[in-house]
C-alpha cells in the first residue's frame, strides 16, 4: 500500500498538477489529466459535476480521506485546495492507486 500522502506531494513537486474545482471541471471535460482527488469536504453539487464528467472521459476520481486544508497542507500550499488534478506524476506513485481498484468513493468516512 502506497503512502497517499507522500505520493500526492511528490506529484505536486515534480509532476504537472492544477489546484481548484473550477481546473477540475475543465479538465474532466476535457480528458487531459489522468486523475482527480477530491477534498472529503468537496461541496456536493461540485463533486457531482466532476463526478459526472470524469466517468464521461474514463478518469479516475479518488477522494481524498481529509478536508481541503488537509490536503492543501500536503500539496504545501497556504490556501485550501477542494480538487487537485493530476497531468503528469512526475516521480511520483500516485496512479498506483486506481490500477487494479476502482476507488472512486462518493460516500466516504474518513477513515
Amino acid at each position: 500500500m502506497i503512502d497517499v500522502d507522500k505520493a500526492i506531494a511528490a506529484a505536486v513537486k515534480t509532476g504537472k498538477v492544477a489546484f481548484g474545482t473550477n481546473s477540475a471541471i475543465q479538465n474532466a471535460k476535457t480528458g487531459k489529466v489522468k486523475m482527480i482527488i477530491l477534498a472529503s469536504n468537496c461541496p456536493t453539487i461540485t463533486r457531482e459535476d466532476i463526478a459526472y464528467y470524469c466517468k464521461l472521459s474514463n478518469i479516475p476520481l479518488v477522494t481524498y480521506k481529509g478536508s481541503s486544508l488537509d490536503l492543501a497542507a500536503v500539496c504545501g500550499k497556504p490556501f485550501a485546495i477542494s480538487a487537485l488534478s493530476i497531468r503528469e506524476p512526475g516521480e511520483s506513485e500516485i496512479l498506483k492507486l486506481v490500477e487494479g481498484t476502482e476507488l472512486e468513493e462518493s460516500s466516504g468516512g474518513s477513515e
